[in-house]
């Protein structure tokens, strides 16, 4: 099953100024991200560099280094001719073996969720408007025909989380939980996805949303609680080990 058609969740936080000292890093960083979530496509188009020097607020000469590092990495390609520009690619390089790093510190990216979507949940229940939890219904539609196909389910995943956090109406919150998903994106590449946890995941999210559309915040956070909970169980198990360590 295809996922529905909506602009859930927005480009503006991808494509929203870029404001660090290290522009060429932030800017890959956030390109990259957008596309490891899917909110940029595989085959989409990007912005004409014009356009995305105005609104990423960065020199050309910034944007074209930051586009060659992804087109050599494998996640763009260059398109010349009428009809031409930059796409994303179809097919994206595959993830390197985890860091000793990630698998020392994975315990925090999923504090650092844990604290941002708690809050999403209470604040979304307080603010969301119907029509705005209406592409969140489809997307839990959509995971349901999804459990053997893992792919898929992340991209709904995904777009379902970011798209709570458009409902507390805060940019920075949707910020920061697009940051929070790409963490979670590279730890959860690593392990199996049986389609029994998928669909038990997705049961929450649509408890989740019931929870939200009755205003019950305390039961929101409690769902939310338990879903990123059950999470970093799954994690815990099912995360390889580093050989390295004693």
């Amino acid at each position: 099953m295809s996922l529905p058609t909506t602009d859930l969740p927005s480009l503006e936080t991808v494509f929203a100024p870029v404001r660090s000292q290290t522009a060429f890093e932030e800017t890959l960083e956030r390109l990259g991200t957008a596309i490891k979530l899917g909110l940029l496509a595989p085959g989409a188009r990007l912005p004409a560099e014009r356009e995305l020097c105005t609104r990423l607020e960065i020199s050309r000469s910034t944007l074209r280094q930051a586009l060659t590092a992804l087109a050599q990495s494998g996640h763009l390609h260059a398109v010349r001719g009428r009809g031409g520009g930059t796409f994303v690619a179809e097919r994206q390089p595959p993830a390197d073996p985890p860091t000793r790093e990630l698998l020392a510190n994975w315990h925090e990216a999923c504090d650092v969720r844990l604290a941002i979507e708690v809050g999403i949940a209470a604040l979304a229940a307080a603010r969301a408007r119907q029509e705005e939890l209406e592409p969140l219904d489809e997307l839990v539609a959509a995971m349901d025909d999804m459990a053997e196909d893992f792919a898929g389910y992340r991209q709904a995943d995904v777009r379902f989380h970011i798209g709570l956090a458009e409902a507390t109406h805060s940019t920075k919150l949707v910020a920061a939980a697009t940051e929070a998903q790409g963490a979670m994106t590279d730890l959860i590449s690593y392990i199996p996805h049986p389609p029994e946890i998928l669909e038990h995941a997705n049961a929450q999210h649509a408890r989740l949303l019931s929870c939200i559309r009755e205003r019950d915040a305390d039961a929101a956070m409690r769902i939310m609680v338990e879903h990123l909970r059950g999470t970093e169980h799954v994690l815990a198990g099912l995360l390889p080990r580093d050989p390295r360590a004693t």
